[in-house]
């Protein structure tokens, strides 16, 4: 509950198993339009990253599950 106040940025690793089931408690904890940057496979030839509030992200990753390493950033409230 203490890091939906937080102001400065907010870095995760998560598991690909679990990370719909972070994202949705992304937005209930921080909020739907709260920015979110989710990256995976970094430094390696399949790296993608998609950016966009944690309700748009959430989404993207529930139609098309991730697989590899993850790094979730969460904007700080403003």
């Amino acid at each position: 509950k203490f890091l939906a106040e937080e102001t400065r940025t907010i870095i995760f690793y998560e598991s690909p198993y679990k990370l719909v089931k972070t994202l949705g408690d992304f937005v209930t904890y921080f909020g739907a339009d709260r920015p979110v940057s989710i990256s995976r496979e970094l430094s390696k030839i399949y790296e993608e990253t998609i950016r966009g509030t944690a309700e748009e992200v959430l989404a993207y990753y529930t139609d098309k599950p991730p697989k590899g390493e993850i790094v979730a950033v969460v904007g700080g409230r403003k």
